[in-house]
């Protein structure tokens, strides 16, 4: 069993923060909330993310999972504005998710969870961990988007900056430690990045959010925020090779 009813902006937070990586996720509902963990196509970005029950207006629900086609619900979602707040009912016996927004129903289908497994959260020492506001990021990524489609992030115990060269051009973002809210590591580490795949993350986070980010040599980051006023957590991970579950 799941009922509840959400903000249309909270909705739309957590439909941002997916259709970044995947079409289509499983919700797995206990009586405290949502979780879901998701793989992309490619094994090389996950999101981790759980939502409280006190993010939405009313919230009732047993032990259960729904898939859900992410694109069906962006697009009807897209009829709602931020404060309208959404009715969600699970009807079981259909397997369908019924969804109302003022005086429209959506009866969507559901997606069979049967061979949907959970991905395997790597277990990474990453010895960089520093926070800074996600508009200040996006500005370096918007600088680079025309340079290069790669992208270095390089933390020193005095800094953190964004680098990206081309062929010809080459933009350097770069954030002292005095100006940011905090900056931890022992030494030097600098990560290669596809830049789409970490551009795409950043705009599902809110503006004006606190982006907390874990870095490793070579490649792995793990990027954490807050949505939902508080109420859920995020976190986006790129590494190497991430495995299904089993």
């Amino acid at each position: 069993m799941f009922q509840a009813k959400a903000r249309a902006d909270t909705l739309k937070e957590v439909v941002n923060v997916v259709s970044t990586l995947v079409d289509e996720v499983k919700f797995s509902v206990t009586s405290e909330g949502l979780v879901l963990r998701a793989v992309d196509p490619a094994h090389i970005a996950m999101v981790d993310m759980s939502i409280s029950k006190d993010a939405f207006e009313e919230f009732k629900a047993d032990e259960t999972e729904i898939g859900i086609d992410i694109d069906k619900l962006s697009q009807f979602l897209k009829l709602a504005r931020g404060d309208d707040v959404i009715d969600l009912k699970h009807d079981e016996d259909k397997r369908r998710l019924n969804i109302v927004v003022g005086d429209i129903t959506r009866r969507m289908s559901l997606i069979d969870t049967t061979g949907m497994s959970d991905p395997k959260v790597p277990n990474l020492e990453l010895p960089a961990k520093l926070t800074v506001n996600v508009d200040d990021l996006v500005q370096g990524i918007k600088a680079s988007e025309t340079v290069s489609d790669h992208i270095a992030l390089i933390a020193t115990p005095e800094s953190f900056e964004m680098t990206c060269e081309g062929d010809m051009d080459q933009v350097n973002w770069r954030k002292a430690k005095k100006d940011m809210e905090s900056l931890e590591t022992p030494s030097s580490v600098r990560s290669l990045f596809p830049l789409e795949y970490f551009s795409n993350m950043l705009k599902a986070v809110p503006s004006g959010s606190a982006v907390t980010m874990h870095l490793g040599n070579d490649y792995p980051v793990r990027v954490e925020f807050k949505i939902a006023n508080g109420k859920g957590e995020v976190r986006y991970l790129l590494a190497p090779r991430i495995e299904s579950g089993d």
